[in-house]
């Protein structure tokens, strides 16, 4: 299974990026993926998430009402529209996904995540 994260880039603050992660491989079927990032010299965090089945959505409370996560389940796709940038939004995103089904609150964690992706660098200049 192959994540590929897409969509970084360089943006004024108040801009809009939107990432996309395209999953790839055999019988591959999350039952959710999620979004972290890391910024310079800080640890990997928990950004967004969706769940396959129901499209329950969960944000960090740093996005909240800023971001917005979807998925395309039958292109195996999720997408984050991130409007309104912050220079502390700026980080490395990483896809991620998930395989077994967990309580909401689980997928906030890391461990929960059986696949990454690469990372996508977004910068936003004040």
């Amino acid at each position: 299974v192959q994540l590929q994260a897409s969509g970084g880039g360089l943006v004024q603050a108040g801009g809009s990026l939107r990432l996309s992660c395209a999953a790839s491989g055999p019988t591959f079927s999350a039952n959710a993926m999620g979004w972290f990032r890391q910024a310079p010299g800080k640890g990997r965090l928990f950004v967004s998430a969706i769940r396959r089945s129901g499209g329950s959505t969960y944000y960090a409370d740093s996005v909240k009402g800023r971001f917005t996560i979807s998925r395309d389940n039958a292109k195996n796709t999720v997408y984050l529209q991130m409007d309104s940038l912050k220079p502390e939004d700026t980080a490395v995103y990483y896809c991620a996904a998930a395989t077994n089904y967990w309580p909401g609150a689980s997928y906030l964690r890391e461990g929960v995540y059986d696949y990454w992706g690469q990372g996508t660098l977004v910068t936003v200049s004040s």
